[in-house]
């Protein structure tokens, strides 16, 4: 097995999203379909279950990415280690990141560089499925997720920004005439829920479950990623709540957002391994804390 189509399984195994997975690596989608189909013959078994709704991993896929993961971050670390070397710097650090605004952090990541050409940068995204998996298994050094995170083994840090919050409707749902919405919209129409389960604090301070006056939130349908979360909200059969970033960097003919007037901002901050905290890590904290809480 090579040693890109090892990358392109682990990316697919992530991101459960063919045509994603394509962007990322700067490839096609035929080409995605091509490596994986090459190792499912030499395997000789499927890795994925593919629908025209969702891609999932099978026993024997979750299995192979379970084996291959540290062994190919094991070999990635040695490429980077020694393209930093050769560039002059000791080390990289590394960050999740679960929003889609990265553009607009780039304060943030301007100023790192700029203090420490010593180390290097490397910014990833970070889905919702699994947050903290990569910050538990080393792949990340610090991740920006939504707060609350009460995780015993996870400290948090300083908050980068904080955003209003928008439900997204579809464009011909009987609510989109509407400028903003109440939270109690939601205990109407049906949320959409994440289809492994999280953490109920963390998915309530995201999504709530339930209203201000107590009304119960149903998450009628469940999903694994964005595309998924739209397609739902796209046919009328949920609305959901997001982050106001997703009116600048998710415009859609078929989606509308309206104004969340009763909800509380959303808060998004650093959070790293209790027991694994870097020299650069430890640096990045302290810049972001200087520069202070961003407000978008």
């Amino acid at each position: 097995m090579e040693l890109r189509d090892i990358e392109i399984f682990l990316t697919l195994a992530e991101e459960l999203h063919f045509g994603r997975t394509a962007e990322r690596l700067h490839v096609s989608v035929a080409r995605v379909s091509q490596a994986i189909k090459k190792q499912e013959r030499f395997i000789g078994a499927q890795l994925f279950e593919r629908t025209s709704r969702m891609v999932r991993l099978t026993p024997v896929g979750t299995r192979l990415r379970d084996d291959l993961r540290p062994v190919y971050r094991g070999l990635w670390d040695g490429v980077q280690r020694a393209r930093l070397a050769a560039r002059g710097q000791t080390d990289v650090l590394r960050i999740g990141l679960m929003v889609t605004n990265g553009h607009e952090l780039r304060p943030f990541w301007d100023a790192f560089r700029s203090l420490h050409p010593e180390w290097g940068l490397r910014l990833r995204h970070n889905g919702f499925i699994d947050a903290f998996g990569p910050l538990r298994n080393g792949e990340i050094d610090l991740l920006l997720a939504w707060l609350p995170v009460e995780e015993p083994d996870l400290t948090i840090g300083p908050v980068l920004f904080e955003e209003g919050r928008v439900a997204a409707v579809a464009s011909d749902h009987v609510l989109a005439v509407r400028r903003s919405l109440s939270v109690e919209a939601l205990a109407d129409h049906g949320v959409v829920g994440a289809e492994v389960q999280q953490p109920d604090y963390w998915e309530d301070a995201f999504t709530p479950f339930r209203t201000p006056s107590g009304r119960a939130i149903e998450r009628t349908h469940t999903c694994v990623n964005l595309d998924e979360l739209y397609a739902i909200i796209s046919s009328g059969d949920a609305i959901h709540s997001l982050g106001a970033q997703v009116t600048r960097y998710y415009v859609r003919p078929d989606i509308t957002y309206l104004h969340l007037r009763d909800a509380p901002p959303l808060r998004w901050g650093l959070v790293w391994r209790s027991d694994s905290e870097s020299e650069p890590a430890r640096a990045f904290v302290r810049l972001a804390r200087e520069l202070g809480t961003m407000q978008l």
